[in-house]
């Protein structure tokens, strides 16, 4: 009788305490919902109001995680507040690093170093935890081709090469695949290692008959040919690019340059002999 009893008893408080624990996630849930809705409609602050009512009730778990996000989201999207966002990103990382929004927090982490705060130091490191992260491949290289960008804007541009053959050995199969070999061009244009330029060149346009690059690539080729002396062929160069190339005014300003040179080395005397004279 008793053991009865006391088995309701247990069953009853069991139930009670799911009751309970169902009726507080719905809570939430309804918090957070009417939260992302205040937002959509361009109420920031009720939305933080709501956002941390949900932290109030939830110090930890799932749940908090959302809510942080959400107002870091708030926080960097809407109010422009890219050091406010990147604690609450911060935050979410710290508490549940592989949890649901783990991995987007990261991410915001590395472009608020970025593109935010301007740490390009700091982006690449938060950069590599993205790729250390993301060991299943699904980023498509794009946070490896953001550390090659970095690199290039430092002008550490050997780096930058490396970063973008890294790429290429890593995600053969990226959609960043086609930029990153015309960046290796531009970048070993760059450097002054022309026939490589030329060599990478050829490669590339049996590859990609129709790139999109192709007139910045005839660009790099004949400035090539303008700086190892061979004016006529890079005149040629440019001259096929009119209409075509992406700033017909610096087109324009090349051409009049090697126009010039090549009216100068035309008037230019020619080099007298030395006439030897007969020895008395």
């Amino acid at each position: 009788m008793y053991k009865k009893i006391f088995s309701a008893q247990i069953a009853s408080i069991f139930f009670s305490s799911l009751f309970i624990l169902v009726s507080c996630t719905e809570q939430n849930n309804s918090l957070i919902n009417k939260a992302n809705k205040e937002w959509i409609q361009g109420h920031n602050h009720s939305a933080l109001e709501l956002l941390n009512e949900v932290l109030q009730k939830n110090p930890s778990g799932s749940k908090a995680e959302e809510a942080l996000f959400r107002i870091g989201e708030i926080h960097h999207f809407s109010l422009n507040n890219s050091t406010g966002a990147l604690m609450f990103f911060q935050e979410v990382r710290q508490m549940n690093p592989q949890g649901p929004f783990g991995y987007k927090a990261q991410k915001y982490i590395a472009e608020i170093a970025e593109f935010g705060l301007k740490d390009y130091d700091q982006a690449i490191i938060e950069y590599q935890n993205l790729i250390n992260f993301d060991k299943k491949d699904f980023s498509n290289g794009d946070h490896q081709y953001r550390i090659a960008s970095i690199y290039y804007k430092k002008q550490n541009y050997e780096q930058a090469l490396m970063e973008l053959e890294i790429l290429l050995e890593n995600y053969p199969k990226s959609s960043w695949v086609e930029e990153t070999k015309f960046k290796i061009i531009e970048i070993l244009y760059t450097l002054n290692r022309c026939p490589e330029v030329r060599n990478q060149y050829r490669d590339f346009n049996l590859e990609y008959f129709k790139s999109r690059f192709k007139s910045e690539l005839d660009f790099l080729v004949a400035s090539c040919l303008e700086e190892e002396g061979h004016l006529q062929d890079a005149y040629n160069g440019f001259k096929a690019l009119e209409g075509q190339y992406t700033y017909p005014s610096i087109l324009k300003m090349k051409l009049v340059g090697i126009e010039k040179r090549i009216e100068n080395e035309k008037n230019r005397p020619a080099p007298t002999k030395d006439k030897k004279h007969p020895i008395v």
